[in-house]
């Protein structure tokens, strides 16, 4: 999990235990219950939030298992990535993820993104960086610029903020359920315990 420490980032490791049954998941210990809950975006549906950071190393070993998880994903559940805003150098990775997002190619840029810091030892953290990293999806380096610090792209970044201060996260990556529930790791068991908690919230309604 990566953490956000007034000053600066410290990475804190996580200490993984065995596989656990379904069963065996429980508040407190697998997952923390929200103190105050959020709303959903999509009504009638239960939301799935991933927090992540480009940078975190957490969030790059999560992210195979989210995306086995997102392939057999159920047709009740809405998915919805937001990257996490908390720290100044966090707040230009999810600038350039929702510029991504709003010229339309996130899709085809947020695994390679990934791989390029962490397999590539790359560092694309700043806009100048960011920027120079899309122009490979066709992005011209004007437009991204243009669009980076934006009423649009800065009121996205705010609601980021306001969502992890409401869930009171300490860190990515996490992955809240239905507003309710956070989800810390990142082994195959984070899945595991998200698909408990949907389950958990189908037979709640």
């Amino acid at each position: 999990m990566k953490k956000f420490l007034l000053g600066g980032i410290a990475t804190a490791i996580l200490a993984c235990s065995g596989t656990a049954m379904a069963a065996n998941f429980v508040a407190g210990k697998d997952y923390t219950v929200v103190a105050n809950p959020g709303k959903v975006d999509v009504p009638g549906k239960i939301e799935v939030r991933e927090f992540f950071w480009y940078g975190c190393p957490h969030c790059f070993t999560l992210e195979p298992h989210m995306q086995t998880w997102l392939k057999k994903i159920p047709k009740d559940v809405n998915f919805v990535r937001t990257p996490a805003a908390m720290n100044p150098v966090w707040e230009q990775g999810a600038r350039g993820y929702y510029v991504s997002e709003a010229l339309g190619v996130r899709k085809r840029t947020h695994l390679p993104l990934f791989h390029a810091i962490h397999a590539g030892g790359q560092q694309i953290f700043d806009q100048k960086s960011q920027a120079k990293f899309f122009v490979k999806y066709g992005i011209p380096e004007a437009k991204f610029n243009s669009m980076f610090n934006s009423f649009a792209i800065t009121s996205k970044v705010a609601q980021s903020k306001k969502l992890a201060q409401q869930y009171q996260l300490s860190g990515v990556p996490a992955v809240v359920v239905n507003g309710k529930y956070v989800v810390q790791g990142e082994d195959a068991k984070v899945t595991q315990v998200v698909s408990y908690l949907v389950e958990k919230e189908r037979k709640a309604k």
